[in-house]
C-alpha cells in the first residue's frame, strides 16, 4: 500500500485531471475546496460495510440524462465486487428503468413538501453507513430545482436532498455545475456562475467536468487500496449503450445518443486510461 503521501498526491492528480477541461467553471470553483477531497471520500468508502445509498438521476426532457447514472453503475458495480452493499435511490422514471437490474429504492416526485418525513422513514427502514448523490438536482434558495439552462423543473424532481442533510452518517456528493447537491458547501465561489446554485451541503464534495467521471476517480483509488484494477470492468460505451435503450437522453442535447454532457464516450474511456496511469493501473483494454 502507497504511503499516506503518496496517496495524497495521486488524490491531487485526479483532482486536477478531472477539471482540467474546465468546461462549466469546476476549476475555478476547485479553489474553494480543500485538497485531498477524492482521498477523503474513498476513505469513508472503504470504511463502510453496511447498506451504501447512491442516488443519482436527473431529468431532462421528460426522461433522465446520462450523467449520474453512469457513474452510479460503474460505482455500484465496484462496490458489489468487493463485497459491499450499494443500493441505487432515484425517482421515476429512472427507478422503472432500472430496478429489474440493480438494487434500486424508489423516492417520489414533486414532492418537496413531505420529503423530510419520506426521508426519515427511509433512513430508519435502510439504516446506511454512508450515502453519496452523483448528479441529483440541489434545492436553491427559492426551494425549487434549476437546470442549466436555468429552468424549474421541480415538477419532475424527486427530493434526495434530505437524505445529505438528515442522514447520521458520512455525505459525499458528486456534480459538474453548480446546481447539483453538495454544491452548497462552496455557494460563494458557484454564486459567480450563470446558474440557479444549489444549497444543499454535504459532507465531502467532488467536483469534476463530466459528474461520471467523478465516480471513475473514485474506483481508481479503490483499486489502489485492493490492488486490483477495479476499473478494468468500467466500459461507459457499453453503460451508456444500456440507458439509451431504456430512454436515457444526454444532458446538453437532450437526445438519445451515447454521450454525456454533449462529449463522446471515448472521452469518459480517456479518462479511465489517465486515472489508470495516475494510479499505476494498467490492465484496462480500453488503453490498448
Amino acid at each position: 500500500m502507497p504511503s499516506s503521501i503518496a496517496l495524497l498526491t495521486q488524490s491531487k492528480q485526479i483532482e486536477s485531471l478531472l477539471v482540467q477541461r474546465n468546461l462549466r467553471g469546476m476549476k475555478t470553483v476547485q479553489l474553494a475546496l480543500k485538497e485531498g477531497y477524492y482521498l477523503r471520500a474513498a476513505q469513508q468508502l472503504i470504511g463502510a460495510n453496511g447498506c451504501i445509498l447512491i442516488g443519482t438521476g436527473f431529468p431532462v426532457a421528460g426522461t433522465f440524462e446520462t450523467d449520474g447514472p453512469v457513474g452510479a453503475i460503474a460505482l455500484y458495480n465496484c462496490l458489489k465486487t468487493l463485497g459491499k452493499k450499494p443500493l441505487i435511490v432515484c425517482g421515476e422514471p429512472l427507478y422503472s428503468a432500472l430496478k429489474n437490474d440493480y438494487d434500486c429504492y424508489a423516492i417520489p416526485l414533486k414532492d418537496i413538501d413531505n420529503a423530510p418525513s419520506y426521508t426519515q422513514k427511509a433512513l430508519s427502514e435502510l439504516q446506511p453507513q454512508l450515502i453519496i448523490s452523483i448528479e441529483r438536482p440541489g434545492l436553491s434558495e427559492k426551494n425549487g430545482y434549476y437546470n442549466m439552462r436555468g429552468e424549474d423543473i421541480s415538477e419532475n424532481c424527486a427530493t434526495f436532498d434530505y437524505f445529505m442533510t438528515l442522514a447520521n452518517c458520512p455525505t459525499i456528493a458528486i456534480g459538474d455545475g453548480g446546481n447539483e447537491i453538495g454544491m452548497g458547501n462552496v455557494f460563494a465561489a458557484i454564486s459567480q456562475l450563470d446558474i440557479v446554485p444549489s444549497t444543499t451541503k454535504c459532507d465531502e464534495l467532488l467536483i469534476a467536468d463530466v459528474s461520471n467521471w467523478a465516480a471513475y476517480g473514485l474506483i481508481a483509488l479503490l483499486s489502489i487500496w485492493h490492488k486490483q484494477n477495479l476499473l478494468a470492468d468500467v466500459k461507459p460505451k457499453n453503460i451508456l449503450t444500456y440507458l439509451s435503450n431504456l430512454g436515457s437522453v444526454d444532458g446538453l442535447t437532450r437526445k438519445n445518443e451515447l454521450t454525456e454532457d454533449g462529449l463522446c464516450f471515448s472521452c469518459g474511456e480517456d479518462i479511465i486510461c489517465q486515472l489508470e496511469k495516475i494510479c499505476g493501473l494498467l490492465e484496462s483494454t480500453l488503453c490498448t
